[in-house]
């Protein structure tokens, strides 16, 4: 129902599914996808190389686990498919995707709460060699070292069942669980929203009937003699035998209507066909604005106050985005250990640590203008403190780190410092502008003295 929500085909949400949406993809654009840091160099490439070519499926995880509560993620290595098309990977690791409807069971351990096995049911049908048509319903059992099928039906072909042994001491999927406190599923971001969005479908709909049926005018006329009215315009002549056999009156061709003194004619429209409704639309929107916590101007509503509302709004929206960033940052670790154990035993390769650290894209709402006179402001206060001894070089440094991305910290404990940075920086201003002309001159000189000693 969530797919059905989000791409609005369900034809009792028609009118209401339309925000689906804009609340999934306005929170998926704003998070964004991790990088990943490792300490050791050879683990960052591994994982640059990984990361890089499925940022696509990265993000399609984060909008997956919103929409439908939950995201399967299954690393596999694959040694033979494809080698055409990846001469320079002979071994490569797939970024795969569970469809949540074949996750059967979710085992966990009674105590700890681990998970020992994920059972994955999925139906197959396709037609022999000679045109029969063949169904059979697949189960896989995924546990730590192994993987065992089951095969109810027909065996597929390229299928075989009972027990495979895998290198892992590890369950190679991992699950991304939306907003999942305590059960074992987690929560569509849709789901809170539902309510409103039906109530808004059943409003904006009754609406629409009333506005059809009222919106065409209704002729008033005021006579004080009917029989002379239908004698004059339409040759009535007889209006009680006209009436007694249900005539009716037909307008077209009579543009023009006689009327006696004190006698009126005007049509009757109706001022809002919709009534009460916008008010109570009104009303449903801004519970979903509130449920969903998407601000206002996400879905594109003209405000008188527009800019003030964008800057009362994105310092709720970046705390929400935060809160999500966050609550996945296990699962995106728990990937990327993944990803370098299964490089580190196809490869040999030996790896200082698995541990990473996720960098996300900050969210700021100022624009370059106001970023530009910020830091110059700061900048400015940093240097007046330092001439007045009430701050350390150090802590200048490491404040101006925070809001400075390319700096680092003054005395960093691996890697290059911006201490070094700057004594570097010191030393190259203090070299003669034209030191590397003269450099190649005394090389060559030194290399015809050479040639002559010889």
């Amino acid at each position: 129902m969530t797919k059905q929500l989000y791409y609005n085909t369900h034809d009792d949400y028609k009118l209401g599914a339309g925000f689906a949406k804009s609340v999934i993809n306005n929170t998926v654009s704003f998070m964004g996808v991790p990088a990943f840091k490792s300490t050791d160099k050879d683990a960052q490439e591994v994982l640059d190389g990984f990361f890089e070519s499925n940022i696509s499926n990265m993000q399609r995880t984060t909008r997956d686990s919103l929409r439908d509560g939950d995201c399967y993620v299954w690393i596999t290595r694959e040694e033979e498919q494809d080698l055409s098309l990846y001469p320079e990977q002979p071994i490569r690791l797939v970024y795969n995707f569970i469809p949540p409807g074949q996750v059967k069971e979710i085992i966990r351990h009674p105590l700890t709460g681990v998970v020992q096995e994920y059972v994955l049911v999925s139906s197959h049908n396709w037609e022999d060699e000679n045109g029969n048509k063949k169904k059979a319903t697949i189960t896989q059992r995924i546990r730590r070292g192994e993987r065992e099928i089951e095969i109810d039906g027909d065996t597929p072909p390229d299928v075989e069942e009972g027990i495979e042994k895998t290198p892992w001491d590890f369950i190679p999927i991992v699950h991304f669980k939306n907003e999942g406190d305590e059960g074992v599923y987690g929560q569509s971001d849709l789901e809170p929203i539902e309510p409103f969005l039906k109530a808004y479908h059943d409003v904006m709909l009754h609406a629409m009937k009333g506005s059809k049926m009222h919106s065409t005018p209704r002729l008033k006329l005021k006579l004080k003699n009917v029989d002379k009215f239908l004698r004059n315009n339409f040759g009535v002549t007889d209006s009680a035998e006209f009436a007694r056999k249900g005539g009716t009156l037909n307008l077209d061709g009579h543009e023009l209507l006689m009327l006696a003194d004190e006698e009126d004619a005007e049509f009757i429209e109706v001022k809002s066909a919709t009534g009460d409704a916008k008010e109570l639309l009104k009303l449903l929107f801004y519970c979903i604005v509130d449920t969903s916590e998407t601000p206002e101007f996400v879905f594109g509503v003209h405000t008188p106050s527009s800019l003030s509302s964008v800057k009362e709004q994105m310092p709720i929206l970046i705390r929400s985005i935060e809160r999500k960033r966050e609550h996945f940052a296990d699962n995106w670790q728990r990937l990327a250990r993944i990803v370098l154990a299964m490089t580190s035993h196809a490869e040999n390769a030996s790896f200082g640590t698995f541990a990473t650290e996720l960098q996300w894209v900050n969210i700021d709402p100022r624009t370059s203008k106001e970023i530009s006179e910020e830091l110059l402001n700061v900048v400015n206060a940093l240097v007046a403190a330092l001439n007045t001894n009430i701050i350390s070089e150090k802590s200048a440094i490491n404040y101006l780190a925070t809001l400075i991305d390319t700096m680092n910290e003054y005395e960093a404990e691996e890697g290059e410092s911006e201490k070094d940075r700057i004594m570097q920086t010191r030393l190259n201003r203090t070299r003669m502008p034209d030191e590397e002309s003269l450099q190649e001159q005394l090389n060559r000189i030194n290399q015809t003295l050479g040639r002559k000693a010889g």
